[in-house]
């Protein structure tokens, strides 16, 4: 279900990531009296400044995100070598920009070259230090790498950032992470607050069903999988799996049966539905 719902990337992301949100700080003005001693008629103010967006970008920049829209392009495709290309002609022509470097260290930990993916995650944050994409993605990279605690470090700081990430998939993929380390009070609380961002992600309802049943709250977690189940757009192998676990959990034969007969006619073939057949509802 993680594979099929859940994506730690996705072109939108890493694409609206690379705009820098630039301070917007009123201050006085030099010269003149001093704000203490000028009364509230007399202090001038500097006006704020605009969000950064594409059109402050100089020449250079919008030709090397052309590049780089080209590369996550053949990066969401497969094409992990072509990718690497394009991100070469985008560094080559501006090696500042943060989401080069996050997008070089997609593809290598596509091509399962951890060392040199951390490396470009590192350098992307020491060109932006606050860029939450680059945090939310470099902290997947290390739960993958079972490094929890520096995971869960990142996630927390990316989540300070919301402006470069959507919140609820930075509390979403600190859930998973959180699962995978046997946090499993700390997973409900990261599944929640993005659960109550984005009540209508499937991945989230069915990580927090999962959750949910293993801590013994069942009525819950039969709540958030029936809000995968019911659309059905939305049924997997795994969700209908999770529900039977749930219900033979409860106690519930009946909705366990109806739920493994879903399994047999619309996923024969699903290790899931041989789970089922086997009776592991306990693995």
């Amino acid at each position: 279900m993680i594979s099929s719902l859940f994506r730690t990337f996705t072109l939108s992301g890493l694409l609206l990531s690379i705009l820098a949100l630039a301070a917007c700080v009123q201050v006085p003005v030099e010269g003149g009296a001093s704000s203490a001693s000028m009364n509230s008629n007399q202090v001038r103010y500097t006006p704020r400044a605009d969000l950064p967006t594409a059109s402050d970008d100089s020449e250079v920049r919008r030709r090397a995100r052309i590049r780089l829209e080209l590369a996550a392009t053949y990066y969401a495709k497969g094409q992990f070598t072509t990718a690497l290309d394009e991100v070469k002609q985008a560094e080559s022509i501006d090696p500042r920009l943060a989401a080069t470097h996050e997008m070089r260290a997609l593809i290598y930990d596509a091509l399962g070259d951890a060392g040199r993916a951390e490396s470009a995650y590192r350098q992307a944050l020491d060109l932006e230090p606050s860029n939450g994409s680059v945090m939310h993605n470099y902290a997947w990279f290390l739960c993958n790498q079972s490094r929890f605690a520096e995971a869960d470090g990142l996630f927390e700081r990316a989540l300070r950032f919301p402006q470069s990430m959507d919140a609820s998939r930075t509390w979403l993929a600190r859930g998973v992470c959180q699962m995978r380390a046997g946090l499993f009070a700390e997973a409900e609380k990261s599944l929640l607050s993005a659960y109550e961002i984005n009540t209508a992600n499937p991945a989230t309802a069915y990580n927090l069903a999962s959750v949910l049943l293993r801590r013994g709250e069942l009525d819950r977690a039969r709540f958030y999988i029936r809000r995968v189940n019911n659309v059905q757009e939305q049924v997997t192998a795994e969700s209908l799996w999770l529900a039977a676990r749930i219900e033979h959990r409860l106690g519930n034969l009946e909705a366990r049966n109806e739920l493994g007969a879903q399994m047999r006619s619309r996923f024969p073939n699903a290790r899931e539905t041989t789970a089922f057949e086997l009776g592991r509802f306990d693995d």
